[in-house]
C-alpha cells in the first residue's frame, strides 16, 4: 500500500488535517495528506514504522504534493518548505528508532517529489495548444525548494514520483 492508502485507510476528519494551527484557514484541508506532517505527525510515523515493521528497508516521505504549486491549491504555498522539512525528519525519526533497536539493520529514507498540478509542455485550454498553466524556470524553482528541504530534513536519497509531463520531469531533475 502506498502511503496516500495508509492515510486514507484512517479516515481522518477536516479537524485532524486542520489541526489548531490551521483552525480557521479559509479553504478545506481534508486530502492534504502533506499537511499531517504538521498537524499529525504521530500519524504519518506510525505509518512509517508499519513498512519498516514490515521489512522496508527505504520509505518515502509524505510529500507527493509538497511542493509550492501544489500547495497553491490549499491556500497553503508558503508552507512547502517547512512540510518538506517536517516530513523528512518524521521519516528519519521512524527509520533512526529501527535501527538503534536493530543495529545490523540498515534504512534509506527517499524524499519524494511528487508532480504538480501545473505542466509545462501540454495547454490547459484546448482552444489555445500554445498556452501554458506554469513556466519551467518556476518548476524549477518549486522542486528545488522541496528537494532542499528534504535533504536539510535528512533524506537519503531524492525520488521524483509519478511525473506526468517530461518537461515537469526535466525540471525536478
Amino acid at each position: 500500500l502506498a502511503m496516500g492508502t495508509m492515510i486514507q485507510a484512517r479516515h481522518l476528519s477536516e479537524a485532524d488535517f486542520r489541526g489548531e494551527r490551521f483552525k480557521h484557514h479559509p479553504v478545506d484541508l481534508a486530502g492534504n495528506n502533506d499537511l499531517l506532517c504538521l498537524t499529525c505527525p504521530e500519524v504519518v510515523k506510525d505509518i512509517h514504522l508499519r513498512y519498516l515493521a514490515a521489512g522496508a528497508d527505504v520509505i518515502t516521505t509524505n510529500t507527493f504534493n509538497a511542493n509550492a504549486l501544489s500547495q497553491a491549491d490549499y491556500e497553503l504555498a508558503a508552507c512547502a518548505n517547512e512540510l518538506n522539512l517536517a516530513a523528512a525528519r518524521i521519516a528519519r525519526e521512524a527509520a533512526d528508532a529501527v535501527m538503534r533497536t536493530q543495529p545490523r539493520r540498515e534504512c534509506f529514507i527517499a524524499g519524494v517529489l511528487g508532480p504538480t498540478g501545473k505542466t509545462a509542455s501540454i495547454s490547459p485550454d484546448v482552444n489555445d495548444p500554445a498556452a501554458r498553466n506554469v513556466d519551467f524556470d518556476t518548476l524549477v524553482a518549486a522542486y528545488r525548494d522541496a528537494a532542499a528541504a528534504l535533504i536539510d530534513g535528512g533524506v537519503d536519497l531524492v525520488l521524483i514520483e509519478t511525473v506526468f509531463d517530461t518537461l515537469n520531469a526535466k525540471a525536478a531533475i
